[in-house]
């Protein structure tokens, strides 16, 4: 008997909480979208427009660290070719990004290595 009193007496006075953890977690999801979701869209887009902007002769970087020059494109698979005779084919999707021969020069820059050697 005494176990139904007990339980009889626990109410929940709420008042304005429930409205207050609506705010909150609206507040949890804003966040979400600023911090997470809109970047990787962003990406997302910056990633299919380099694609699509990939041509023959380009020379780009794999996500794997392999820097090359594209030879052919059949569709979504691309030759690229690494060194003397060797070709390898892949996707688009593993190209991180081009490499712009004004700003960065074939094999790196190796003013910057014998700089940093001096120090």
């Amino acid at each position: 008997m005494s176990t139904l009193v007990i339980l009889g007496e626990t109410t929940s006075d709420s008042g304005g909480s429930g409205f207050a953890s609506i705010i909150f977690f609206a507040l949890i999801f804003v966040a979400m979208y600023f911090l997470l979701l809109r970047p990787q869209r962003r990406r997302m887009k910056e990633a299919q427009l380099l694609q699509k902007s990939i041509e023959v002769g380009d020379e780009v970087l794999l996500t794997s660290g392999i820097i090359g020059f594209i030879d052919a494109i059949d569709g979504d698979v691309l030759w690229i070719s690494i060194a003397d005779d060797v070709t390898i084919r892949c996707t688009r999707g593993s190209i991180a990004r081009k490499i712009d021969p004004t700003v960065e020069p074939a094999g790196g820059n190796p003013a910057a290595t014998e700089s940093d050697d001096q120090d």
